[in-house]
């Protein structure tokens, strides 16, 4: 099995002990023996695609002790990560060569087929055992031509989509959902706890987009009924912030109710997740049901409720904004 290899410095035996010692006000950071390691240890990681997501994840994986260069098309973002310790790479290439591991964090397949197939990408600059983690949503079709792709040129590629929002990804508890080899996953897995809290290996090259597919579903969905159970308690005059509190306390209760519930009361739609982007989700998910032969009745409907948005003009708004429309279909826009 191939492994991460780490650039060192010069080795030392530590006992428990004495990296114990090093957890005190003198060492801030050093608050685990992991992170202990990882900062004597290091890894470098390039990271291409800083955008709402991608931007602090790459900054959890410096704060966890790797020496992170990232890449993206807007200056401004790669600025970021350098003022938080990080180091700015002006290409793709710059980004690939002497990493040990390559995240893709892109918004659709094609972006991650142009970014890892395609003229000076990442195969083309990539060395023999490099690790590449895609962790964009895309078509699990997509996911595993790319896995192939790799292995052409002894590149290790998984996928590993990710679920929990723009919060999940400031808070490094993102749920990460992996496609690939075994091996190959247990060599990720310590880069991969540096941006998430639940992070499980679900199967071959595109299992991972398959079960992110199926997240963005039930996301949706919840989205949706969230949105109706909110209407309908202003329509007969109970205060909605109360009937949340009832809500989130009972079967009814979710990670949705507890992050988008706010937004929702709010009429406050600031991207987090775009609607534009589980647009594109969605297209995947029904792609997907269609490839496997399964009907997704309820998921096609709110499917449509996403595209109408977007096709007026509001896909720049959080995927909160489907109360919007619930509203208007209700006819109680404020």
């Amino acid at each position: 099995m191939h492994s991460i290899h780490p650039r060192r410095v010069p080795e030392r035996r530590f006992s428990q002990f004495f990296i114990a010692s090093f957890r005190s006000a003198d060492c801030p950071g050093v608050d685990s023996p992991r992170r202990f390691h990882r900062r004597f240890h290091m890894s470098t990681v390039g990271f291409i695609g800083l955008g709402i997501m991608g931007l602090p994840m790459a900054e959890n994986l410096v704060k966890a002790g790797y020496d992170v260069v990232g890449y993206n098309r807007s200056a401004r973002r790669v600025d970021a990560l350098v003022a938080a310790g990080g180091r700015g790479a002006s290409s793709i290439a710059e980004a690939v060569k002497g990493s040990d591991v390559v995240i893709t964090m892109v918004p659709d397949s094609p972006d991650v087929v142009a970014v890892a197939m395609g003229e000076d990408g990442i195969f083309e600059n990539s060395h023999s055992g490099q690790l590449v983690i895609d962790m964009s949503t895309i078509e699990p079709a997509t996911a595993r031509a790319v896995a192939e792709a790799g292995a052409k040129v002894e590149v290790r590629v998984l996928d590993a989509p990710v679920s929990g929002g723009e919060a999940g990804a400031v808070e490094g508890v993102l749920s990460i959902m992996v496609g690939g080899a075994a091996e190959d996953f247990a060599a990720a897995k310590p880069v991969l706890e540096a941006v998430g809290r639940t992070i499980v290996h679900v199967g071959p090259h595109g299992a991972g987009q398959t079960v992110k597919a199926a997240n963005q579903l039930m996301v949706a969905g919840h989205l949706q009924l969230l949105a109706e159970a909110l209407v309908l308690a202003e329509a007969s005059d109970v205060d909605p912030v109360i009937a949340v509190e009832v809500l989130g306390g009972g079967l009814a209760g979710s990670t949705v109710l507890d992050r988008k519930s706010e937004n929702m009361l709010k009429r406050d739609f600031t991207p987090g997740f775009r609607l534009s982007l589980h647009h594109k989700d969605m297209g995947i998910v029904t792609a997907a049901a269609r490839e496997a032969g399964v009907a997704i009745p309820l998921g096609s409907a709110v499917a449509q409720l996403i595209a109408s948005l977007v096709a007026r003009g509001d896909g720049g708004l959080d995927h909160s904004g489907l109360f919007k429309l619930t509203e208007e279909l209700a006819g109680r826009t404020q």
